[in-house]
């Protein structure tokens, strides 16, 4: 409950999670909630307008009903000039539910006070990596834990690269057959808008990074990399395969992460996946298909090719209660800039590629349906790819009016509360 100043100097509280109040008068000009009505209060104040808590100042109208009387009098409607210190209140609290709402969206998790998970067993991690339990089972991990911190860096650090690719190094450590990301740090690269490539300084500013983490008690290893796919989803593309196969046959344990930081803004939740690749030669067993996915159509084929030469990890995501006050800090700082941007107007090009890329989805499947009305496909095996096709350009199209519709909504909402005023005298 925020306390205003009117503009006559009269204190009180206007009412902003209950919508029944009453006025006591032994409280002067204070208005006060009661979860029931008492038999004292001789009537009811009724509040019929919510406080704009964005802005400095708010127009609220209250009418009065005497018991036993149906009809409802108009009391006063007057302009509240909210004090600097609730103003500072109000702001706080609306970050603290832009970050609940982030967390909810991803399903992190709150760690118990022990943070067990940040304890660092040189000895456990020594004997995994002398085990090496992986080159028996090339299926051996399963699941991967990010932390919030590291999930936000590598975020903010492909966001930042717009529509070129950027690459990372990923800290932390194994347990059992889950991969735990710790930290994560931005590599020094050259990226385009199909690939990144490391050249000799970033491998310098890796290792010098590396040592300057040992020497301030980060004893995590370099357990994985990630890179950003900018609008076109998360899986590997045949350079990244090859990739990981040399980390992995020379650096193991090891993950590749993929980050695509459009469509994280577009859907609203971070759009990323974990992956490992089978050893050369290795052939693996018929696995169930994972969640499906928009790939571009000029992407399909890298897709098509290399992707049964890698399988996806479980990811999860948990923060501790120093994570949490770094997250506060943050939400506190740029909170307001989430007010002020439109996933419509930053990702117009994103949207516009979409739907290029579906109308030439839908003009293939069109083509090879056939060239006439007389053409009959009966049995023909085509006809069950040419489906398969419709039917994901189909699923494609849902998606982009599902992110478009959303934007819309957003937009609306925004304008219905910064811009709509009630200019109709009481």
């Amino acid at each position: 409950m925020w306390h205003f100043r009117k503009e006559y100097n009269i204190q009180f509280t206007p009412i902003v999670s209950s919508q029944r109040v009453t006025y006591d008068p032994q409280y002067h000009q204070r208005v006060v909630v009661h979860t029931h009505v008492p038999p004292s209060v001789k009537f009811v104040v009724f509040r019929i307008s919510r406080c704009r808590r964005i802005r400095k100042s708010s127009s609220v109208s209250y009418f009065c009903k005497f018991k036993g009387n149906k009809e409802s009098l108009p009391i006063f409607r007057s302009t509240y000039v909210c004090s600097s210190e609730n103003l500072t209140r109000v702001k706080m609290a609306d970050a603290e539910m832009a970050r609940k709402n982030w967390e909810l969206e991803n399903n992190i998790e709150t760690l118990p006070a022990s943070d067990e998970i940040f304890r660092y067993d040189a000895e456990q991690q020594q004997r995994i990596l002398a085990a090496r339990p992986w080159e028996k089972d090339p299926h051996f991990f399963k699941d991967i834990k990010i932390s919030a911190l590291a999930l936000l860096k590598m975020v903010m650090h492909a966001r930042s690269g717009g529509a070129l690719e950027i690459m990372g190094l990923l800290l932390g450590k194994v347990e059992e057959d889950t991969m735990v990301v710790m930290d994560a740090f931005a590599l020094p690269v050259e990226g385009t808008e199909t690939r990144v490539n490391a050249q000799s300084q970033a491998y310098e500013y890796m290792t010098a990074y590396m040592e300057s983490a040992k020497e301030v008690g980060r004893c995590e290893n370099a357990i994985g990399w990630y890179h950003s796919h900018p609008g076109y989803g998360c899986w590997l593309s045949g350079i990244d395969v090859n990739t990981q196969m040399l980390n992995q046959n020379y650096q193991e344990p090891f993950v590749a992460i993929v980050v695509d930081p459009v469509r994280t803004i577009s859907s609203g939740k971070v759009c990323l996946g974990a992956f490992r690749t089978y050893p050369k030669g290795y052939k693996p067993p018929n696995e169930e298909p994972s969640e499906y996915q928009t790939i571009p159509l000029n992407k399909i084929e890298d897709f098509g090719v290399h992707c049964k030469q890698y399988y996806p990890l479980e990811v999860s995501y948990f923060k501790s209660a120093l994570d949490r006050k770094l997250l506060d800090s943050l939400w506190n700082k740029y909170w307001v800039n989430t007010l002020g941007s439109s996933g419509l107007l930053s990702n117009a090009d994103y949207t516009t590629g979409q739907i290029l890329d579906l109308s030439e989805k839908l003009e293939l499947s069109e083509a090879s349906l056939g060239r006439g009305p007389f053409v009959v496909t009966g049995a023909d095996p085509n006809e069950k790819r040419t489906e398969d096709k419709l039917s994901k350009a189909t699923r494609d199209c849902s998606r982009a009016s599902i992110e478009l519709i959303h934007g819309l909504m957003a937009q609306i909402a925004k304008d219905k509360l910064f811009n709509t005023v009630n200019v109709k005298n009481k």
